[in-house]
Formats: C-alpha cells, structure tokens, sequence
C-alpha cells in the first residue's frame, strides 16, 4: 500500500512477524543470561549460556532493523493518519508508564531492605532475640559492607564518576530539549547539532558506567554476590544502564533519519517518542543517584 490516507481513516498494517521474533529473542536472552550467571557462580565458566545469550541479542538487533525499516516505510509513504497517531501516543505513553512500575520494583527491593529488614535483623522494633539467633553480630547500617559469610566491600561514593554521570545525563536532557525545539522552530541545524550531542553524551555515560563497574570489582569487592547491598546496587544501575543503551539506540536510529530528510515540524512522533524515553531515562537516574549513592 503506498495510498494517502485521509486524517478520518485508520490505517490498520499487514500482519508483522517481528513481534513473536522478538519475544522468541528476548526469551533466549532471559535464558541464556540466567544459566549464564548460574554457570559461573557455579563453575566459572559461562557454558552454553553464553551462545544463548548472544544468539538472543543478535536475534533482537535483527528484529529491531526489520520492525524500525517496516514503520519508517509506512511512515515516509503516508500510511499513518491522525487517529493512528494518537494511538501510538497513547502506548508510548503506557509503555513509559510501565517502565516505571518496573523501576519501582526494584526501587520498592530496595526500600524494603533498608528501613524494614535493616533495623530488624538490628533488633528493631522489641526483636532482640531473632537478632541473636540469626545474626549476633550484625550492625544496623546502611549500606551494608559486610555479607553473612564475612565478605567485606566497600560501598560506591556519589562523587567522582556517578557525580560526572549525574552532570552528563542532566547535560543530555537539556540537548535533546533544544534538538527538539530545532525539530518545532524548523531549524534542522539546529535539531542535528543538539540531537549528534545527546547521542555523544549518551555513549560517554555508558563508557564512564563501564569504568565505574570494573572499579567496583577491582578495588571495591563489591559485586553482585555482596550482599542485599550488591544486588540492588547492581540492579538498579545495571537495568538503568540497559535502557539508556536501548535509548542511545534509538536517537542514532533518529539522527540517521534526521540525516535522511525525515520528520518536519508538524510529524515527528518518532522524534517525539525518543524525547519522552530519554527524558524518562534521565528522571530514574537522578532517583538512582540520591537513593542509592547519596543517601
């Protein structure tokens, strides 16, 4: 179909095999990622996880590629009307929402060990005696730096490299805001500069996060085996750190099309739905820094 819509039609696509390739992928991911770490923590090796793993998120980049070529198509070639518009603002705007529940799930881990099962493994609230029986000689602090086999780590200050990230993702937001003001005002210069800016700082983020983990393992012995206080700290950031590389992703694929002539002022969801995700992306690291590094 290569017709032009009218604003009164609805335009419904061909049946799409790249939803259920996906989700075969992400299974494979979710498969080879768990027997991964289990084979590790086992015998060291990754084992056949690790294939897994990979042949999912190769299986992935290649749906990403034929899903984004098919909905550029559609869009360039005038099949999306008004009404379908809204409908993809309407689940852009459910998908966001349900990365946020998923964020405060680990958010809500995270809570839950600090001001509930902290205090009372410490004794608190009249519970003395579960206290000498499970763990005589644990102290009621946070973070914790010692693990139940007597691990000791180190906790992760929020100076130094998650400050500069911190900086870097508040810099990304404001440059992705005047890309988007370029898109609006017609200003194409504009909207490259700014967009080829958010893109750079998104990649620095990711590298500086790299750095941050390797010195964690390295110098700080904390891990994703240290403890309560290891295993959210890596959670957190780690999926974090997944979705700004998802949302890297994204603008590149944008900039290629801004590049490409695409998008005017008047339709530019794509842009649009980038914009909102990076900015979402920006708002659950400033909740990371303070709740996690900070306090």
């Amino acid at each position: 179909m290569s017709q032009q819509h009218d604003s009164q039609s609805y335009y419904v696509p061909e049946q799409s095999p790249w939803p259920i390739v996906g989700a075969f992928a992400l299974f494979l991911i979710a498969l080879g990622a768990g027997t991964t770490i289990a084979k590790i923590h086992q015998t060291g090796d990754p084992g056949w996880g690790k294939t897994v793993l990979i042949a999912g998120i190769v299986i992935v980049v290649l749906m990403m590629i034929g899903w984004f070529k098919d909905q550029i198509h559609e869009s360039m070639q005038g099949m999306h009307s008004e009404q379908l518009g809204v409908s993809y603002k309407q689940g852009m705007s459910w998908f966001i929402l349900s990365e946020v529940m998923f964020f405060m799930a680990f958010f809500g881990a995270l809570f839950y060990a600090r001001v509930l099962s902290v205090p009372w493994l410490g004794g608190e609230p009249n519970n003395e005696m579960t206290h000498l029986v499970l763990w005589p000689d644990f102290t009621a602090m946070w973070p914790l730096e010692k693990t139940p086999d007597g691990t000791e780590t180190q906790a992760m200050g929020w100076t130094g490299l998650p400050l500069i990230n911190t900086l870097i993702l508040l810099t990304s937001s404001i440059t992705m805001h005047m890309a988007h003001v370029g898109l609006e005002k017609n200003n194409r210069k504009q909207m490259k500069l700014f967009l080829t800016l958010t893109v750079l700082l998104g990649s620095i983020f990711l590298y500086l996060q790299v750095l941050e983990y390797v010195h964690a393992y390295r110098d700080l012995n904390l891990t994703l085996d240290a403890g309560i206080y290891g295993n959210t700290f890596f959670l957190l950031t780690g999926f974090h750190g997944m979705h700004v590389t998802v949302g890297t992703l994204f603008l590149i694929v944008i900039l290629a099309r801004v590049w490409c002539g695409h998008f005017s002022n008047d339709n530019h969801f794509a842009f649009m739905a980038a914009s909102w995700y990076w900015h979402f992306v920006d708002v659950v690291w400033l909740g990371l820094f303070i709740f996690v590094y900070i306090i």
